[in-house]
């Protein structure tokens, strides 16, 4: 990997030597901490539950700045600390909160390449029970909120298809399973209770589901040129702006991670709301079937 590359993804022997850093926290982000970090979790891990620890708790937003800061103190993170991400579910959600790091100016953070899948299958340390370590209480201040960079909203997605401008000057990405594209399902079976009211995808959109960037066995990331070949052969190129999108956006960012931080493309962004909130929009256009 390059020098950038390597500074956004560790592996699991950099982790075992960084353990009791008092500059590094080692961080697992979970969907469900239940069947995650209560079970067992990396030594020293704090955890940080995507839906009551990350989103608003009465919209449906990101926790806002002040916020933030308390939940990384409450972590004993500081804004100097390292934080290496790890979790669930092939860490999107890990990455989820990785974007969320970045929008929110962190300097030093990164991913854990594989998470707990490759943690496991190496048979490496853990800790048992959901008892979290504690640690002293971190200095934590916002420096920036940069949305405009990562983050993209239904109005503008909305305007570059009534523009013309999709497939043009700007590439939206689906990175949803192939059922999902076509509309055949509207939400995996494992989330039956987050369907929206129609199946489909955003017109103009390419498939690209975000699997294809994994190695399913170890959860680790795959090697660069093969990524430069299958993203390149999807047709989604560097010279044009990129928004991705999924369900509810952890998908998204996990292509969005592998298209920005480990290709190097310059203009990338998630579309976090993402078919939960297209799909249930009044006179949203939506496109079925196989072709963009």
């Amino acid at each position: 990997m390059t020098q950038v590359q390597e500074q956004v993804v560790v592996n699991n022997k950099w982790v075992l030597d960084h353990l009791k850093d008092p500059n590094v926290r080692i961080v697992e982000v979970d969907y469900d901490p239940n069947t995650a970090y209560n079970i067992w979790h990396i030594p020293g891990a704090v955890l940080i539950r995507w839906r009551e620890d990350l989103r608003h708790p009465v919209i449906r937003d990101f926790i806002g700045p002040n916020d933030f800061e308390r939940l990384m103190e409450s972590k004993g993170i500081s804004n100097n600390t390292t934080v290496v991400l790890y979790g669930d579910y092939n860490n999107w959600f890990a990455v989820y909160a990785f974007w969320l790091f970045k929008a929110y100016g962190h300097d030093d953070v990164r991913v854990l390449n594989g998470g707990r899948t490759k943690w496991a299958k190496d048979n490496l340390p853990t800790e048992q029970g959901p008892k979290e370590p504690q640690y002293p209480k971190g200095s934590y201040k916002v420096k920036k909120v940069d949305w405009g960079s990562h983050r993209a909203f239904f109005w503008e997605v909305l305007q570059k298809i009534t523009k013309g401008e999709v497939g043009k000057t700007t590439i939206l990405v689906d990175v949803r399973s192939p059922k999902e594209y076509t509309g055949e399902i509207r939400a995996p079976p494992e989330y039956a209770d987050e369907q929206t009211q129609v199946g489909g995808h955003i017109p103009g959109a390419i498939s690209f589901p975000w699997a294809q960037a994994v190695n399913p066995d170890t959860g680790e990331f795959k090697p660069i040129e093969e990524l430069k070949r299958l993203v390149e052969s999807a047709g989604i190129s560097q010279d044009k702006e990129i928004i991705t999108y999924c369900r509810i956006g952890e998908r998204a960012a996990h292509t969005w991670f592998v298209l920005k931080y480990l290709l190097g493309y310059p203009a990338v962004r998630v579309y976090d709301g993402s078919w939960a909130e297209w799909g249930n929009i009044v006179g949203a256009p939506v496109k079925k079937g196989s072709e963009p």
